[in-house]
Parts: structure tokens; sequence; C-alpha cells
């Protein structure tokens, strides 16, 4: 009879940080186990990840070597797959590995022969559960625990999705109005304060009213001259006036 394989303490999980795409609807990410196969492998070894429907996850059996994997396509009808075949080495303390590993993210799994391991899209939202699983040439060394049941997202169906929008709340209504009338007096502040900055900067320019009185002035009304009148006590008539022959004017005297 083949010798059992080795318990190892160590139960398979999601990773703990948050990640985008953690689960969806037909993959999930495990977080890489480290250090757990060290003391059991040897530099030939492999480790494969055993993938089971929740509920069968009890019935499954061990493959004896690498011809008996159950494979990706039988999975509707066997319940259970084994895929991400690994060298043992890529699991050590020491390997520069990446930190997590994406069950069901090969769309191409449909094209692969029937012993490829393949790692193709998961059928439905399960639930499932997982185990990883060191084999030798000599069948199976190590195996660690099943994990918690591992429920994938479920996509909406068109015909449940409401095309109307939701209606608001009275709230919405009330908070909306106030922020309106929040923004209309923030706006008038402003154009207010835009102005004067304006008109201010017109009078400074020169502009304004001020300069305008100051330019401005009253015109006097000044009578047109007139002719002045002769000096006092000058009794000469003037000459041009006599109709004799000319002679010379009288000297005038002043009395």
């Amino acid at each position: 009879l083949p010798t059992p394989p080795a318990r190892l303490p160590y139960v398979p999980h999601l990773p703990p940080m948050a990640l985008l795409g953690k689960v969806t609807a037909t993959t999930f990410a495990l977080e890489r186990p480290r250090c757990v196969f060290d003391g059991h492998a040897d530099a030939s070894d492999a480790v494969w990840l055993a993938v089971a429907f929740a509920n069968a996850s009890g019935a499954f059996r061990n493959p004896q070597s690498r011809a008996e994997v159950p494979p990706y396509k039988e999975l509707p009808t066997a319940r259970s797959y084994m895929t991400l075949e690994t060298a043992a080495a890529a699991y050590s303390c020491s390997a520069p590995s990446p930190p997590v590993l994406r069950v069901g993210g090969d769309t191409a799994c449909r094209e692969q022969g029937r012993h490829d391991p393949c790692n193709g899209p998961l059928p439905s939202p399960g639930p499932y559960r997982v185990k990883f699983l060191l084999m030798g040439c000599r069948g199976p060394k190590a195996e660690t625990l099943w994990s918690e049941p591992i429920l994938l997202r479920t996509a909406l169906s068109p015909s449940t999705i409401d095309p109307a929008p939701a209606h608001p709340g009275s709230a919405l209504v009330v908070i909306s109005s106030i922020l309106a009338s929040l923004g209309a007096v923030l706006a008038t502040a402003v154009l207010g304060a835009l102005g004067a900055k304006v008109w201010g900067s017109l009078c400074h320019q020169g502009l304004g009213t001020d300069t305008f009185i100051r330019r401005s002035y009253r015109t006097h009304h000044i009578p047109p001259a007139l002719p002045q009148p002769l000096p006092p006590g000058c009794g000469c008539s003037p000459p041009g006036l006599s109709h004799s022959a000319p002679q010379p004017p009288a000297p005038c005297q002043r009395i």
C-alpha cells in the first residue's frame, strides 16, 4: 500500500490585504503558501492545487501519479480537478515569488489537452474548497488542510435591473435646496466685490465723477463793450459836424 501523505497544519485562504478582484464571478485569489513544504519536498517534486465543490471535497481522492490528475474539463461531472502545477522550490522560504495565486484566470483552457494543468474560469459561484498537494515521482508526499468554503460573486441578470432612477428622499431635496441657496449668495457676494473693485479702479484712473467735477467750471456774463463818454467839461463840438468851411478846431478849455 502507498504511504499516506503527511498532513500539514496549513489552511489555504484568501489574501488578507485589500486586493482588486480578490473574488470575481469566475476567479478568486489565494495567498501563496511559503515555507509550508520545506523539509518534505525534493528538487524534482511539484505542488498542485486541488479544487472541489465544497460539498464534494470529502469524496476527493489524491491521485497516485500525474497521469491520474483529474483535469479541469471534468469539473462539472467529477466535481473536482487539479491545477497550478508548480515546482516545489517556488514555495520555499527563499523563493522570490509573487504573494498571490489566481484560481480560474486562464480563459484558453478549453483549447488545451485532457491532462494539462489547466486553470480555467470557474463555471458557477460554488462555493469551492481548495488544498495544496505535494507530489513526487512515487505519488503524494504531503498535503495541506482544505480551505473554508469560498463563494464567488454572482452577476446580476439584466432583467433584474430597474431602469428607472430612484426618487430622492425629502432630506436630499432639503440639502440640495440649501446648497443651491448658498451658491446663489456666494455668487452675489463675489459679483458685488468684483464690481466694487472695478469701480474703484476706474475712479483711480481719472474716469470717475470726481474728475468730471474738477474739470467743470461756470462762465460769467460779459456785456458787449459800449462807447466811452467824453470827459466832462469839454464843450467843443466834434469835428465833421459843421456845414461851414473847415476850420481848425478850437482848443478845448477846461472850465
